[in-house]
């Protein structure tokens, strides 16, 4: 998998009140990865970008999981990037088109940033990630983390009960759960309860895929989650 990592997963984050967002004592995560720590936000609600440094502190830290009860979808990437690692937000690194996409999809009424991503419960939607630890890149994890990273999932999807899984990233998805020849879109089988479907990789590294058709991708998830079962 030559691409960046650019998704996020760790400690469940709790779901706040509708129509109230979460505190920061509610977001105070948990659990660390292998090297017991976890990631500092930079620059608090500031959006300045991590230094240099900070990107290379930030490997091997986990982040929270954007993550509640009864979510329509919930949003499976690779793992953290060290933007994302640093900052503390999914999707963070600059070029990548998940927050884009999302918008273009159909399920935001515009594009946040992502220092928003705490609003997305209340749009029904969540994230998580196959493997917990941050790296530069997605080609460093091994096959044995994805797999691994396929059944910490399918038990967090399990307690959570989203109705959707999807997973952003069609190579990770065939590695961590077996399936060599699965393709973009719906998938056959179910992943606890939830229907499943696998996106493209949000990455701008990504070339095969242009922000307009990674939108209509999106667009075709959004189109099937409101289409009765």
């Amino acid at each position: 998998m030559a691409v960046p990592a650019d998704g996020s997963r760790a400690t469940d984050r709790t779901r706040a009140p509708a129509g109230r967002t979460a505190g920061p004592a509610e977001l105070a995560g948990g659990r660390t990865g292998r090297t017991g720590r976890t990631a500092v936000p930079v620059g608090g609600p500031e959006r300045r970008r991590p230094t240099r440094e900070e990107l290379a502190a930030a490997a091997e830290r986990t982040i929270p999981d954007v993550i509640g009860p009864g979510l329509t979808v919930l949003f499976v990437g690779i793992n953290p990037g060290l933007w994302s690692a640093a900052t503390g937000w999914h999707f963070a690194r600059p070029g990548n088109r998940f927050w884009p996409a999302l918008h273009r999809g159909g399920f935001t009424p515009r594009q946040l940033h992502p220092s928003e991503q705490d609003a997305l419960p209340g749009y029904g939607l969540g994230i998580t990630n196959m493997v917990a630890r941050a790296s530069a890149r997605a080609d460093e994890l091994t096959a044995a983390e994805l797999v691994e990273g396929a059944r910490i999932l399918t038990a967090k999807v399990r307690r959570h009960r989203p109705a959707w899984v999807a997973v952003v990233g069609v190579t990770a998805y065939r590695i961590g759960f077996g399936r060599p020849k699965a393709a973009f879109g719906p998938q056959p089988e179910l992943l606890g309860d939830a229907r499943l479907w696998v996106l493209p990789n949000p990455s701008g590294l990504n070339a095969h895929f242009t922000a307009e058709t990674l939108g209509a991708a999106f667009g075709e998830l959004r189109a099937a989650t409101a289409t009765p079962a």
